[in-house]
């Protein structure tokens, strides 16, 4: 289930494109039509050029690139139809199937399909192509950390063109479950059900649903679809005592999972289509100065989690990687990450689900105000809210970061009017979670105050955000010399402090940076444990996000070396990060102090060389 490129929605049969293409550069975007380029390499998809995994690794400027391949495939049998899917190709794609052309799309960060069932020529084998534009320094685009520079520079990081996210093909029927959506209602103790249907109408269909959890049926249910719509609530068997009921709630500490499946039927139960899905009983929500999570306060501890590996860039090496990304998280003490201008793989999120790590999503900003740059923002920005809002483990929208795409929102209305419209698009899309306007601050619409703070010092730390005088935090103290908030009214909300740390340690001082320097591992736990406890100590956080999670190029500041090995021990992460918690974590933390105090370097030393890739920056 989990190598199912779709896993909120998956069928049966299904066959991945991955693999070897045939590919070309376009240096200067010249060529129109697969006819045209001189096909002369070849691309390991869905590895971006840019990598050394595709086998291309160019990370220079070119504003296109092409791909190849044949493929084997009938035509669906009767009416069914085949279905082209692309998980992400950065930044616009045109697509071709035997010649002719499929469609097009814009946006490098969401997933989009094509139906090519007419479009096949005779016989088995066909030719797929694919163009890929993606100018180098267009910066009206959602972007994220992809440089415009030739070289990685600052906090930003290589390119990424064209594929990166799985290809793969599916057959369905002529009339198909198209989407689901299901929002989960801890009051009413119910899950409302949403399915779209496409294809050929019909007025003659059912929809068949039925919930799992807890090792039983909870819900079997049959509704008539509707105009090709089904929107329908089941109220499950409410066990009242909260002892039963929190065997079904879903949380980091337990991770509960409803499992689902959805069959399209006719009035005499033969079924035309069927996904299976999965859902889970959890509510977000905030209360005053507190994050809530299932009616209850929450403390959030997130780690920044830049989502790049070495080798592969923006894409995990296989699904194992995104999987041992979200146990490493939780190894380290953290319940939640925020991933950081990246829409994640949707594998990752089912781990996060799967094994209960809370997910802050957060658009890829633009870094130019324009026309082009709202229209193509907000777009992308719908599409990510509706491919994943279905995932328990997103538990906040961050459509803006440290005001990136909107440089003048102090002094400039429209762009202060667009941070509030993309704030309240959100909440029009998915009521069900907080949004967090503009992270970092310059706060405009937001339902929590996100503080982007990296002094290094744990004293000046506890003494800014002193516990009674929110007044002089955000009037007078200011970190990063910015206004936490634009609103002239100060408004009781959790306020979290959203990026902090940044921890350098690297052995290669002169082309790495973070934003404070460790002189070795043991210096980077013991700067780590103070600032930690410093921020623990801060009785009204609502929570905390460190950076960050690994290394990442040139930006050396992670708990995690690049390939994710630690730079301390993980028992010291873990204790550090969430505090002693049991008599064990006690025993535990005392004896590190002693350690810190007596400087035993020898008990974090740094791993042997030959445990690190080879392009780790050391």
């Amino acid at each position: 289930m989990h190598d199912y490129p779709r896993p909120q929605m998956r069928r049966t049969k299904w066959t991945s494109l991955n693999g070897l293409w045939d590919f070309a550069v376009d240096p200067e975007c010249v060529f129109r039509t697969p006819d045209d380029p001189p096909w002369e390499a070849r691309i390991r998809v869905p590895f971006s050029p840019e990598t050394r995994a595709s086998g291309i690794g160019n990370p220079g400027f070119y504003r296109a690139c092409w791909y190849r391949r044949e493929f084997e495939h009938r035509r669906p049998e009767g009416d069914a139809r085949l279905m082209l899917h692309f998980g992400a190709v950065d930044y616009n794609a045109t697509v071709w199937i035997d010649g002719h052309l499929a469609g097009m799309h814009d946006g490098g960060y969401t997933a989009f399909r094509f139906d090519i069932t007419d479009l096949l020529g005779e016989g088995w084998l066909h030719v797929l192509a694919v163009r890929a534009e993606d100018d180098p320094a267009d910066l009206s685009k959602p972007r994220g950390k992809q440089d415009w520079q030739l070289e990685p520079h600052s906090i930003w990081y290589p390119r990424t063109t064209g594929i990166w996210q799985t290809v793969w093909l599916e057959t369905v029927p002529a009339t198909y479950i198209e989407a689901l959506r299901w929002t989960p209602n801890l009051e009413r103790w119910e899950i409302s059900c949403e399915v779209w249907l496409k294809g050929r109408a019909r007025d003659d269909l059912y929809c068949s649903v039925e919930l799992q959890g807890g090792g039983r049926v909870l819900a079997r249910d049959r509704y008539a679809v509707m105009a090709g719509e089904v929107h329908r609530r089941v109220a499950l068997s409410d066990p009242g005592i909260d002892d039963y009921r929190n065997e079904l709630l879903w949380s980091p500490a337990k991770p509960t999972l409803i499992s689902a499946s959805v069959r399209l039927e006719t009035a005499s139960g033969e079924v035309g289509d069927a996904v299976e899905s999965y859902t889970a009983l959890r509510q977000i929500g905030v209360q005053g100065e507190k994050f809530i999570l299932n009616n209850r306060p929450y403390q959030l501890r997130m780690v920044l989690d830049q989502g790049y590996w070495p080798e592969t860039g923006m894409t995990a090496p296989d699904g194992n990687a995104l999987r041992h990304d979200v146990e490493l998280a939780k190894a380290m003490g953290f319940n939640g990450v925020r991933k950081h201008q990246k829409i994640e793989d949707p594998r990752y999120l089912y781990w996060a689900d799967r094994m209960g790590l809370l997910v802050w999503e957060e658009m890829p900003s633009a870094y130019r105000f324009t026309r082009a740059s709202i229209h193509r923002l907000t777009r992308e920005w719908t599409d990510v809210i509706l491919r994943d809002v279905n995932h328990p483990c997103i538990v906040a929208w961050v459509p803006f970061n440290e005001s990136w795409g909107v440089p003048d929102l102090p002094s400039t209305q429209a762009q202060r009017h667009y941070v509030q419209a993309l704030y309240h698009l959100t909440k029009t899309l998915d009521p069900t979670r907080p949004v967090v306007g503009n992270d970092g601050w310059e706060s405009v619409a937001t339902d929590v105050i996100g503080i982007h703070d990296y002094d290094h010092d744990p004293a000046r730390i506890r003494a800014r955000y002193e516990p009674g005088d929110h007044h002089r935090l955000f009037k007078r103290e200011q970190p990063a010399g910015r206004l936490l908030s634009l609103s002239e009214n100060e408004t009781e909300q959790p306020i979290m402090i959203t990026e902090f740390g940044g921890i350098a340690y690297s052995r290669d001082v002169l082309h790495t940076w973070g934003y404070s320097r460790a002189e070795n591992p043991e210096d980077l736990a013991n700067r780590y444990f103070h600032l930690l406890t410093a921020i623990r100590s801060i009785p009204y956080l609502a929570g905390f996000c460190y950076t960050q999670f690994t290394d990442t190029y040139q930006e050396t500041n992670g708990l995690l070396y690049a390939d994710r090995s630690p730079k301390f021990a993980f028992d010291a992460i873990a204790l550090a990060t969430r505090g002693p918690q049991s008599p064990h974590d006690q025993r535990l933390d005392w004896e590190w102090r002693e350690r810190l105090m007596k400087r035993q370097q020898s008990q974090y030393a740094m791993p042997a060389d030959d445990h690190h890739t080879t392009n780790d920056p050391r």
